[in-house]
């Protein structure tokens, strides 16, 4: 799916970082935003489209970590890229545990960071792209009526149509005609994908 391009989010408090990595970035072709401090970064708007962030642990008023973990619901298409001038192993650790794809020691590498962004922006992209295929699965389940919800659960659950009309009360030809509707509404090609889009809705609300 096309997405706007892809921006890179860089925060560190060291001016002289944050203008070298924004030119090494823009370089590559990426557009950016760069900020001193979490407090301007999570005060900038949110931004459609494909997205990593680039951030210094080490930070004027809340730190990386802290921010990582405040942004970890609200910003999961947004992978984190960590840098730090004197990262020890218990702060790796937990960065990497929390979700960041890649903890850097400054002086950063440029060709490591450039190939930690590319990864980063295609996590990105697949993540909005999941989220894009979930909120569709939503609003076609919510077209359904309340008994196609429930012969949608029924045929999911491997029960033939004599065997749902049984559970609900109703006649198998009625069954069928909920099948179908159910089937078209959801775009569902076959039983087996429609398992799966149950499987979907079931994980997203987890």
């Amino acid at each position: 799916m096309n997405h706007t391009a892809p921006i890179v989010f860089i925060v560190d408090d060291d001016i002289s970082v944050r203008e070298s990595l924004e030119s090494l970035v823009r370089f590559a072709g990426w557009t950016t935003r760069t900020f001193a401090s979490a407090g301007e970064f999570l005060a900038h708007p949110r931004e459609a489209g494909p997205t990593c962030l680039v951030l210094d642990v080490t930070l004027p008023d809340i730190n990386g970590l802290d921010l990582q973990a405040l942004i970890a619901t609200d910003r999961a298409d947004m992978p984190i890229i960590f840098m730090s001038g004197y990262g020890d192993i218990p702060m790796t650790v937990r960065a990497m545990r929390a979700g960041a794809i890649e903890f850097l020691t400054k002086p950063v590498d440029d060709e490591l960071l450039l190939e930690s962004i590319r990864g980063a922006i295609a996590r990105s992209d697949a993540a909005l792209d999941d989220a894009t295929r979930v909120r569709s699965l939503r609003d076609a389940h919510a077209s359904l009526t309340r008994r196609e919800r429930e012969v949608m659960e029924l045929v999911v659950s491997g029960l033939l149509n004599k065997q749902i009309g049984g559970n609900l009360g109703i006649s198998e030809i009625t069954v069928k005609a909920h099948r179908g509707r159910v089937m078209q509404k959801m775009r569902a090609r076959s039983v087996p994908d429609l398992v799966k889009m149950a499987a979907a809705l079931e994980s997203s609300r987890r």
